[in-house]
């Protein structure tokens, strides 16, 4: 049995309110055995490097931890900081290898827009990646590639979706793909698979039923995240919200 973190949507601005929740979250994570923690995007709220040197003092964990780009984000202040100034300039694409499965991170982030693609060379690379890795595999990236029923999260989701479904379904040991940017905990199918999206740290959105005539974020429910166990080839996921 293999347990998973996934965080997602810190949005580190200097502030003492989300430096708190994330701190909360992964004090949390921290003290419970797991094999790795994912984090899905966003993680400094206008890719600034102090936010960035913030975020990884709190996103410091004793557990193996991979990290992928949101729309939030900057590259160049991420691979300065979070990264150790690693070369590159295009999509921030990483894996992280556990006993028993693998967690490959595409950059889907566009610099200067909400919405998400994957470029081509993260397509081919992600083909490549795939075909060397026996499984199973966990995918993930920041944007959902399938609609959630919140209107202003699904007009900003991944485009071009279909090429990612056509890749995927190349890949049997693929057992999931794990997301973030929707602020809520969530569940769906893509290309044949579990579609999983972790919460908000930062905040929660609301669908329409729920959110009615409020504004459809909601900054005073609790930071949360998502638990993955992938245990004899199916993936079981349990939220939590901390209080």
């Amino acid at each position: 049995m293999i347990v998973l973190a996934h965080v997602s949507d810190v949005h580190i601005d200097g502030s003492e309110r989300n430096t708190a929740r994330t701190r909360r979250v992964m004090a949390y994570v921290d003290g419970l055995d797991v094999a790795a923690v994912v984090v899905t995007g966003d993680i400094a709220d206008n890719g600034a490097e102090e936010e960035y040197a913030i975020a990884r003092a709190e996103l410091k964990t004793r557990h193996p931890t991979i990290i992928c780009p949101g729309n939030h984000d900057d590259r160049t202040a991420f691979r300065k900081v979070l990264l150790d100034g690693a070369d590159g300039t295009g999509a921030i694409n990483q894996v992280i290898r556990v006993p028993g499965a693998s967690i490959v991170l595409c950059d889907s982030s566009i610099p200067g827009r909400p919405d998400g693609l994957l470029d081509e060379p993260t397509l081919t690379w992600l083909d490549a990646t795939l075909a060397a890795e026996p499984g199973p595999v966990l995918v993930g990236m920041h944007h959902p590639p399938a609609a959630l029923g919140i209107p202003y999260v699904d007009g900003i989701g991944l485009g071009e979706p279909d090429r990612l479904a056509a890749l995927l379904g190349k890949y049997p040991q693929v057992a999931a793909v794990l997301v973030g940017h929707a602020h809520t905990g969530a569940a769906t199918t893509f290309a044949g698979r579990p579609l999983l999206v972790a919460p908000g740290v930062v905040s929660t959105a609301l669908p329409p039923f729920e959110a009615g005539e409020r504004p459809p974020v909601d900054y005073d429910l609790p930071p949360a995240l998502a638990f993955h166990i992938l245990s004899g080839g199916r993936v079981t996921t349990h939220y939590r919200a901390l209080p």
